[in-house]
């Protein structure tokens, strides 16, 4: 959903607030045991209904051959169940307003044909990762029956739509289509853990996606994650930055501030300085082994922020050469590798009209170089990242370090021509471009 969010219950929901206030963390270390394969992994975020014209499980897995190649990791596959039809948004509905936690959208295909895919997924190489929707629900959600009482509900009883407050510019809407969980309940903890459980056993997923993950009480997704960790190994991603959740229960959180850094520089409003600042003086740090998420678009962002070109303009493959070397896991939006170049709707059938995929050797570069190099490590490590002066602020240059491993990263980030020194020898480079060195 849409990033940066809170609840709004304190208005609308009195006594409703569920999330705590961010802690800031000073230092620790994360309990969490990441999965191996994942400290140089690749993401991919994976929209069935939009990926092809059929817009089904079985048409996306043809795909398969192709990302692997491509040097795509993991699939984040947005949420696959069935969409409420109460209060429903455009002629298909949002894919975050569930109905059923248990069953799939007939719109993609049926549970087999999902079992299907995750089985391809994983006998090619990948890992699969499900969006998960624990905070809200559709209207007509098989809860509100069997479990009235698991609602959130204002002053005069009643259900309505979920309240929330942006928390970056502070203001407040509805979510329409959707109704509020209350996480003050143990029985509603333990219906969502045993519904997501069900994924882990049934079907064989690798782990979660979690939407608007800093909305619930961290509390439950600690102890959601423990109860995961008796099943099988599981990889977490949740859609939050607040370090204390990636303490005890995920493996990774969004670097939002790094992707609206990325969105001033090409517009010339940051440059390397602002760059170098959110890794040297961090707001709130997180503890050693964190995992970040670095992206230049995601669902959320192509849909109602815009596109590369919108967002970057000229500047979009620098931009992501820095999301890809700078600490934290690389995120692809499917169809970034074809250019894509429209904002997909959120709630009809808009597919993604693939072409020549122009950009698809440009990401197997990035992508190689970092299953290649352990000094690219996902995790928040001390001493794995070095700021190089260069004497220009319209250049960014850095060093990843890991043992022996060294993996240096020069980037342009202006649209002129730019001299500059590394090291006291003198360089340049063309208008958003790069250069990347490494030794072993």
């Amino acid at each position: 959903m849409i990033r940066h969010l809170a609840l709004a219950a304190l208005l609308a929901f009195p006594g409703h607030v569920q999330a705590a206030q961010p802690l800031p963390i000073t230092d620790g270390v994360s309990a969490v045991k990441h999965p191996d394969w994942s400290q140089r992994a690749t993401i991919y975020e994976v929209n069935i209904r939009q990926y092809t014209p059929e817009g089904t499980f079985r048409a996306f897995e043809q795909h398969l051959p192709r990302l692997r190649k491509m040097g795509v990791d993991v699939l984040w596959i947005m949420p696959v169940n069935p969409i409420a039809k109460q209060e429903r948004k455009g002629s298909l509905g949002s894919y975050y307003a569930v109905s059923d936690y248990l069953a799939v959208n007939p719109e993609y295909g049926d549970m087999a044909d999902f079992k299907h895919l995750v089985n391809a997924a994983h006998q090619q190489g990948f890992k699969v990762i499900l969006d998960w929707v624990a905070n809200h629900t559709g209207w007509d959600h098989v809860w509100t029956r069997e479990h009235p009482d698991w609602y959130l509900r204002n002053a005069a009883g009643a259900l309505e739509g979920y309240h929330y407050k942006d928390l970056s510019d502070g203001h407040e809407e509805v979510w329409a289509d959707v109704i509020g969980l209350d996480y003050r309940k143990q029985a509603v903890r333990d219906g969502m853990i045993a519904a997501m459980k069900f994924w882990l056993t049934e079907t064989g997923i690798d782990g979660f996606r979690c939407d608007v993950a800093w909305t619930l009480p961290v509390d439950f997704w600690d102890q959601a994650r423990a109860e995961f960790d008796t099943v099988k190994p599981v990889f977490m991603l949740a859609e939050a930055d607040t370090p204390e959740m990636q303490l005890r229960a995920f493996d990774m959180t969004y670097d939002w501030k790094l992707y609206h850094l990325l969105i001033d520089v090409a517009k010339g409003k940051a440059d390397a300085r602002d760059l170098a600042k959110h890794y040297t003086a961090p707001a709130r740090r997180y503890p050693a082994g964190a995992m970040r998420m670095a992206f230049t678009s995601n669902h959320d962002e192509n849909s109602w922020n815009g596109t590369d070109k919108e967002l970057y303009g000229d500047g979009a493959d620098a931009m992501a050469v820095l999301a890809a070397t700078l600490p934290g896991m690389p995120l692809v939006y499917g169809g970034q590798e074809d250019g894509l170049n429209k904002r997909l709707k959120f709630f009809d059938k808009d597919p993604i009209a693939w072409g020549k995929k122009p950009r698809a050797a440009f990401y197997a570069s990035l992508l190689a170089l970092k299953h290649r190099h352990p000094a690219l490590t996902s995790e928040h490590q001390p001493g794995n990242l070095e700021i190089i002066e260069t004497g220009n602020p319209k250049v960014y240059a850095f060093r990843r370090i890991m043992g022996a491993d060294r993996v240096r990263v020069e980037v342009n980030v202006s649209p002129e021509a730019q001299r500059y020194q590394v090291a006291g020898k003198p360089r340049s480079l063309a208008p958003w471009r790069w250069a990347i060195s490494a030794r072993r």
